[in-house]
């Protein structure tokens, strides 16, 4: 046997339906929608969870407890080595964290994480540091300033 006898096992590959082209397709005039019915129309269908007008299981099952999601804090994360990218004896703000797309906007705080390496002298302005950022941007020679 040789490479270009290989050929895939009988019925390993399937042509894709071609859905509304002709009756000579196998596939035409309802195009495999079936006759009648909410299905069968364009735009028909239910919503996920609807249950024939019964009263569906999620409003059935009872709520209870509190859930924080709604006042829950949300932080933009930079780690220290992306911090690397800016030149020495620089004022690192929110908004030049936004201007260099290391943060998508200022709709969070800031948290600096001290994942990676500092090799520059930087004043760094956000909203919190972790412990081990914080040392080794005072270690590079930098400033920390929490907003």
């Amino acid at each position: 046997m040789r490479l270009h006898d290989l050929k895939p096992a009988e019925g390993a590959r399937k042509s894709k339906k071609r859905v509304g082209r002709g009756t000579g397709s196998g596939l035409g005039t309802t195009a495999g929608r079936g006759m009648n019915g909410q299905k069968s129309r364009s735009g028909g269908g239910v919503r996920p969870g609807f249950e024939g007008g019964q009263m569906p299981l999620f409003r059935r099952i009872p709520k209870r407890g509190f859930t924080n999601a709604r006042f829950k804090k949300q932080w933009s994360i930079v780690n220290v080595s992306d911090l690397n990218q800016f030149r020495a004896k620089t004022k690192v703000t929110p908004e030049l964290l936004v201007e260099k797309g290391l943060v998508k906007s200022l709709n969070n705080e800031v948290k600096i994480l001290g994942d990676g390496e500092l090799n520059k002298e930087l004043t760094i302005s956000a909203h919190k540091f972790t412990q081990s950022a914080r040392e080794k941007i005072e270690a590079a020679g930098g400033k920390v300033e929490v907003i």
